[in-house]
């Protein structure tokens, strides 16, 4: 209980600026809507104070992922504060893969990462939870051990959504690196290599990227599919969205652009 208070109470001060007006909050008379309006526009913030090396993740994918991190924090799952985002609805040839350091409000890594055989060509279009079917799988993730295996150090990786990803230890769906996951690769074929359903990331990170993220950090894969978005279960709870709201800013309202 006290790191799960700990990390949500960091993730909000820590993006707040100094020049925050000091007031009394009415938040026990907000309605459901003002509390997520208020938390839509914290995310904003967050955001767009975000330290970036080449670009960031669509807002929308952000926000998603930002939101399941806040309510896996709550429910004491997460131990290490990196937050690993991985778009799939973009294609391969881009770096669609974001590390982001919540305590220094900095993305640290962003890299080009594979989707699965069956999951599609240049994009990534079908998912899948099922064993031997060589598709990718989207949703919250907590990362575990590293191992050494086939492809070198790996990480192993737990999946949080039943019927979406929990077969991942399984299915043996882990964070390795691989040849073609390359600009070599993407300059030769005019996209990058695919997995067995794995996230493969290029060979000359993929020690450093898997020490720094292994240790229950989150993992989020987004794809725009209508199927995930309906049968997602990790989402902030209205429990959540009252902690934050009422009892972690009991006397500091948020900036202007909040009100």
């Amino acid at each position: 209980m006290l790191l799960r208070s700990c990390i949500i109470s960091f993730l909000l001060w820590a993006f707040l600026p100094s020049y925050l007006v000091h007031s009394k909050v009415e938040s026990t008379a907000m309605t459901a809507a003002k509390k997520e309006e208020k938390l839509a526009a914290y995310m904003r913030m967050v955001y767009d104070q975000l330290e970036v090396l080449n670009d960031k993740p669509d807002f929308l994918v952000f926000q998603k992922a930002l939101s399941g991190f806040l309510q896996l924090s709550h429910a004491d799952q997460i131990e290490n504060k990196l937050l690993t985002i991985i778009d799939f609805s973009l294609p391969s040839t881009q770096e669609r893969l974001w590390i982001i350091d919540m305590t220094s409000q900095a993305i640290i890594y962003q890299s080009y990462v594979a989707h699965g055989q069956q999951s599609g060509g240049l994009y990534a279009e079908h998912f899948s939870n099922k064993p031997n079917s060589h598709q990718s799988s989207l949703g919250f993730y907590i990362t575990g051990e590293p191992y050494q295996g086939k492809h070198g150090l790996s990480l192993r990786l737990d999946g949080l959504e039943a019927g979406i990803n929990d077969k991942a230890r399984e299915r043996a769906i882990v964070i390795h690196s691989a040849d073609y996951v390359s600009q070599t690769f993407i300059e030769q074929h005019g996209r990058l290599g695919r997995s067995h359903g794995c996230p493969a990331i290029p060979k000359e990170a993929h020690e450093k990227i898997i020490q720094q993220i292994a240790g229950k950090s989150c993992l989020y894969i987004y794809h725009d599919s209508p199927a995930y978005h309906a049968q997602s279960q990790v989402q902030l709870s209205s429990q959540v969205l009252n902690a934050m709201i009422i009892e972690l800013i009991p006397t500091t309202d948020l900036p202007n652009q909040l009100n």
